[in-house]
Order: structure tokens, then sequence, then C-alpha cells
């Protein structure tokens, strides 16, 4: 094999670190990759097609001694290190180029305590995999759109979802982790110990440590649920959004809502309603009847189903291999104006994959305790996000400049802020993009955070928050 060059925290190429590399290649219990390995491609690919880089090695972890030992020899070789839970964000941080790939993809261990209603999951599982193991018993925790989703990143995000009306976000949800440190150790973060590091998980992004497993608190949920999507001619695009923004301005926490200009699976564009209704059915088919019954749609798709396989219902649209980009930004309201510049601009797309997405969110979301999240946006009714998507890199400028083109044209919509897992833009510090995703008094606690866990930035391939200065 060729030797392997190496980037070092500083930006600055390292010297090969054969032998290095070797000697933590056999100290771990998992597997590992280089270039030249059958498998690397493999283990560098993660979700967002655009994303294509080269690490000098891929760490796949079997368990926390092996995190423990990746993070104590990036530190120790001064090594860029990038974690990998389900590798499904958009803006691809979780590979970095000639550094250390922490990859936690097959730390998968699920024990659900039904009589608690507390489940603990490690950072690899996908949310459709802790879905399985929690509606054996009528339960589940609010786990995104789209079951391939991982915990992990979602979750340090913010953690949107099918039951965030009703149940919070993911990180509203969150009881306790198990962080490895940037010193190479491992910590708890919960009410009673590292409660400030708790706080910071919840929202604040991979900015602290390597999070190796997550405790949630469960609600009952199911395991039937009404829910499905409505779909409706792009033509009537404009009232179909003026509807949706009525029906949501009164309807229920139990009801969560989206609304997407989208293509059909026929390849007919559309504007669509999903919806999910957590609570007894017979209620749903009541409290849905008059969304039912707007228009009327081309096709009503709502009915009593699994929450499992209403978690599934997006699966196919968001499968890897397509290149995206992402503009996104929380919303004043759903104004006229609004509603014109968001179906003028999805008839300007230049893919046919580019779509338009708001979450109606409130309830629960805007009920949490604010000062037990770094989430902050919690006061606006609608998010809203351009998804560019395309499949050929000769389309990259285009259907990038769509994205950034539309955000530009709602901003008179927008109430500022942004929701980190939507970010395509890693941005850094609090100039950069991502101080947009925290008020002023939340990026600074969050730094001074960053200072106490990770004060040289060994974990900075994230939305990354660049640790506080010291002061005296």
């Amino acid at each position: 094999m060729a030797s392997t060059q190496v980037v070092t925290t500083r930006g600055a190429p390292g010297a090969p670190r054969d032998a290095e590399l070797a000697a933590l290649r056999e100290s771990l219990r998992g597997e590992c990759f280089q270039p030249g390995d059958a498998g690397y491609d493999g283990a560098r690919a993660v979700w967002n097609a655009m994303i294509d880089r080269h690490p000098a090695m891929v760490a796949r972890c079997a368990g926390v001694a092996d995190v423990i030992r990746a993070v104590t020899f990036a530190r120790e070789q001064d090594l860029v290190v990038s974690v990998r839970g389900g590798g499904h964000n958009v803006a691809g941080t979780a590979v970095c180029d000639e550094g250390l790939v922490i990859d936690l993809s097959r730390m998968k261990g699920i024990r659900v305590d039904p009589g608690r209603r507390r489940v603990r999951a490690e950072a690899g599982a996908l949310w459709g995999e802790v879905d399985h193991e929690t509606q054996a018993f009528g339960l589940a925790a609010p786990g995104g759109f789209v079951s391939t989703t991982g915990i992990a990143g979602l979750t340090l995000g913010g953690g949107m979802a099918w039951l965030m009306r009703s149940c919070g976000l993911s990180c509203d949800n969150l009881i306790s982790a198990d962080v490895v440190t940037a010193d190479g150790q491992l910590v708890k973060a919960s009410a009673t110990e590292n409660d400030d590091l708790l706080w910071g998980l919840r929202g604040g992004g991979g900015n602290f440590g390597v999070v190796t497993s997550f405790e949630f608190r469960l609600h009952p949920v199911g395991p039937v649920v009404m829910g499905g999507v409505l779909v409706h001619p792009v033509e009537r695009a404009g009232e179909v959004l003026a509807f949706f923004r009525d029906f949501t301005q009164t309807a229920p926490d139990e009801l969560t809502t989206a609304l997407v200009l989208d293509l059909s699976p026929e390849g007919e564009p559309i504007a669509a309603i999903a919806c999910c209704y957590n609570g007894p059915p017979e209620q749903g088919a009541d409290v849905l009847q008059p969304l039912r019954e707007f228009g009327p749609p081309v096709a009503d798709l709502i009915g009593p189903m699994p929450y499992t396989q209403l978690q599934r219902m997006l699966d196919a649209r968001y499968a890897a291999g397509s290149r995206n980009y992402w503009k996104s930004g929380f919303l004043r309201g759903l104004d006229d104006v609004a509603v014109r510049t968001l179906v003028d601009g999805y008839q300007a797309r230049p893919s046919p994959l580019c779509h338009i997405l708001i979450e109606h969110l409130g309830g629960a979301v805007r009920r949490a305790d604010r000062h037990a999240t770094a989430f902050d946006h919690r006061d606006h009714d609608y998010n809203f996000t351009a998804l560019a998507q395309w499949m050929e890199p000769a389309d990259d400028d285009a259907c990038m400049r769509w994205a950034r083109d539309l955000w530009r044209d709602m901003r008179p919509s927008l109430a500022g802020g942004v929701y980190v897992n939507y970010m395509s833009d890693p941005g850094d510090g609090r100039e950069g993009r991502v101080g947009v995703a925290y008020t002023p008094e939340t990026y600074e606690r969050l730094a001074a955070l960053k200072a106490k866990h990770d004060p040289t930035n060994l974990f900075r391939m994230n939305h990354n928050i660049r640790p506080a200065a010291p002061t005296g």
C-alpha cells in the first residue's frame, strides 16, 4: 500500500503516518478502512452524493473502547477528525479529507425499559431501528420524518419529527448521554451529572465530544396512527398553501403536518400535504376531515396505519444517491407574498427533483422549557426549506443557485434563525452562518461550553462553534 498522507488540525499537510495508522488499526476491535482497501469507498460514502471526501482512515468502532482509542489517537497525532453516525446530514460533515473518520454506524445496541418509558440506544442506530424496538411496547420518541435518519445527528441538532407538536423535539426528550470528550474521557451528561453538557447536546450539534449512546423519554404512540398524504395538482399550489396556513392555525397539538411542492411517484408536479395524528385514529379522522375535503385532492392516501409505516413513507423519496444542497429558515408566517414567492420559486426549479418544504411547528415545540436546551427557535409557526436535489455534477451550479435565490427571495418573510440540521454550508463561528442558528446569549454559552470540553476545537467537522477565548 502506498504511504498515507494526512492533514493536521492546523490545515497543514502531515508526513505519511502508515506506522501510526497501522498501530491504530491493530488496537481496535472494529474494522478499519484505508485508501486501497476493499470497502473503503463504501465506508467514505454518505447520503448526500455531493460529498466525495477521502479520509486517511475510517475507524468503524465496535464499542466505546474503540471510540476512546480513536479520539486519543486523533488528538495525539494532531489529525483532522470527523464523526459519523447515520451519515444522513445534508452537509456531509461526517467525512473529512485526509483525516480520521470515527464511524459509529455499527454501534446499534438498543434497550427499552417499557416500565419507565425509556430507551437507550447507541449512536449508530437509525430511527427506524429504534422505532422497531419501542413500538413493540406501543412507545416512541420523536424521531424525524425519515426512518433512515440517524438518531445522533438529528438529536444533537434539535430533531424535528412527526411527533414534535405532541411530544416535542428529539432533543427535548433526551434524558442523558454518554460522551467521549476531546481528552479521551468517557463522561455522562444528565440532569445530575454534567448538566451543562446535557444542555449543549440538546441542539448544540456535535461540538462537545463523541456521543456514544443516548437515553430518550418515550411516549405512548400508536401502534396505529392516522396519517398519510393528500395530493393536489401543482396548478392549485397557491390555494393549497393558503388553505394549509389557515387550517394549521387551529390544528390540535396531536397533529403534525408538512406541505411540499414536489413530484409524485409518477413524476407529476404536485402540492402535497403529509400528516401524522398522534392520538386515537377515530379522533384523527374527525380532525383531518376538513383537510381531506378541501380541493378535493386528486389522491387521498390518508388512513389508519402502523406508526412504523408512517415513519417510512418518505424513505424512498430521500434515498441515498442524489446530490443535495439546502437553504432553510424559520418563517414569520405564510402571508400572500410568501405564498406567491414559493409558487414562483417552484416553477423556476432547474431540476425536476428540486422541491420546497414547509413544516408546521408550535405545540409542544413552543411549550418546552426554553432554558433546558440549546435549541432557540421555538416561537415560529413554520420552517421553510428549499431542497435543491439533482443527479448530475454538471447541474451543481444551477441547482445550488436556485436554492440560494429562492432563500433570498423569501427573506422578507423569514424570521431569522436557521435549523442546524438543514444547513448545507457547515459555517464556522459566531460570524458565520452557524451563528444565526442561535441567539447571541445561547451562542456565548455554547462557546464557553466548547472551551470547557474541547478547548483545541478537535471536533470541528460540524456546524462549528469555536471555543470561547480565555478570560483574565
